[in-house]
């Protein structure tokens, strides 16, 4: 840790110019320090348009030749995504731009007047006293294939919450109307969308027999084969109904609006879905993701668009802690307090994460009874999710190695590292 500081502090010397850019939608303000902190422009405003950013690097390029500085590093407080504009601006140029933690320049603005007022004048100056002590992060510029997956599972993730939405009101409407219907048809199938298409209201199945409705169902397309059954029990269901009978026009209106809105929303995330699977077999890692037991096409799209290329990271703690995995530990004195995950990380990623591995816990043997041991062991045995939390680690180490190596996953291998553990336990 102290060798990436000291790095970080070497970067920033006598012959650099230090930029602290505080980001806003409209306007930005950007102030110029020398490598001791030292004030050579104050806070000066930087429009978010073409002329602004050409403005800010011939003002960056000027102020070089002035101080006879030879180069230069831009830092930002990232806001939103209001900063990624400037970010490719300024790639173009081969500017290096890095990221302080708005955190730190919030505890830090008091530091100049002992005043816990802000204004962006104010913090483009604390963030460039921030850079030249090494207090930043690399951000990934994210270009080509990697650059298509973020966006891409980012429009996949929101279109799932749309649809997530619409059942949730089409679940509403038939609580109203038809509440009957869920004891019949638990999940939205072919057959239950089908049947809230053709007769969405109990008094639309009355007076029908089953055969009638299969064979209504079987005209809609995409329904080859309903349910005799599932008919029967609808009868009975529609037959005893207390759905609301007021209003059921515009209700009928109401439900085939949200059925067409919910088969548009099935019918975008499947065609997201090929179109990322695709790119990511493109990629030099995906046959080796792949080669996991456990790791579907949709799981690898979504770490490759939240980590990128899991080569370019020298270490695998990066990944640990991108995913805000590290451990933290409150403790003083005689006290040891427990340890906890630092959330300081991609949300998703996390996310992610523990959601796949789950299955991996239940269908990938290695991953199995490293779970079993972790939780059975004779000395610190852990509990579930903690367990989890190591087995997440585990599987970003693992993902960083085969990448890395260029190799495929070796599940024996694996074995082979858990029998070590168990003779040293």
């Amino acid at each position: 840790m102290h060798s990436k500081m000291n790095n970080k502090i070497n970067q920033v010397t006598e012959n650099t110019l230090v930029v602290g850019i505080d980001i806003a939608k409209h306007v930005h303000y950007a102030c110029f320090v020398d490598e001791r902190g030292r004030v050579i422009e104050k806070a000066f405003s930087v429009y978010q348009s073409k002329e602004g950013f050409e403005s800010l690097y011939e003002k960056i390029r000027q102020t070089l030749l002035e101080t006879q500085k030879t180069e230069v590093i831009v830092g930002i407080e990232p806001t939103g995504h209001y900063w990624m504009n400037l970010a490719y601006f300024l790639d173009q140029y081969d500017i290096p731009l890095v990221m302080v933690n708005p955190m730190h320049v919030k505890r830090s603005k008091e530091l100049d007047d002992n005043l816990p007022t802000k204004n962006d004048k104010k913090d483009a100056l604390v963030i460039a006293r921030l850079l030249k002590d090494g207090r930043f992060s690399y951000p990934r510029i994210l270009k080509e294939v990697e650059a298509e997956l973020r966006i891409g599972s980012t429009l996949r993730s929101k279109l799932t919450e749309d649809l997530a939405s619409i059942k949730n009101r089409i679940i509403r409407w038939l609580d109203r109307y038809f509440p009957e219907f869920t004891q019949v048809f638990p999940s939205f199938g072919k057959m239950a969308l089908t049947a809230l298409e053709r007769t969405p209201m109990p008094q639309d199945i009355q007076g029908k027999t089953a055969e009638e409705l299969v064979f209504l169902y079987r005209q809609v397309g995409g329904m080859r084969a309903p349910q005799l059954p599932k008919a029967k029990l609808l009868i009975e269901k529609a037959s005893n109904s207390i759905g609301l009978t007021e209003g059921q026009k515009m209700a009928k209106h109401e439900i085939a609006t949200l059925l067409r809105q919910f088969r548009l929303l099935e019918a975008e995330i499947e065609a997201v879905n090929d179109q990322l699977t695709e790119m990511a077999k493109t990629t030099m890692e995906y046959d080796l993701l792949a080669s996991v037991p456990g790791l579907g096409d949709a799981t690898i799209v979504d770490l490759l668009s939240e980590v990128g290329s899991f080569s370019l990271y020298e270490n695998p703690r990066q990944l640990i802690k991108l995913a805000g995995l590290t451990l933290r530990e409150n403790s003083s004195g005689q006290h040891k307090g427990q340890k906890h995950i630092s959330k300081r990380g991609r949300k998703r990623l996390r996310h992610i994460l523990f959601k796949v591995i789950v299955p991996l816990i239940r269908h990938n043997l290695a991953f199995k009874q490293l779970h079993e041991y972790y939780t059975t062991r004779n000395q610190n045995p852990l509990r579930g999710k903690q367990s989890m939390v190591v087995l997440c680690g585990k599987l970003l180490k693992i993902l960083h190695g085969i990448c890395k190596k260029k190799v495929y996953f070796n599940e024996q291998l694996m074995m082979k590292d858990l029998y070590c553990l168990g003779e040293a336990a």
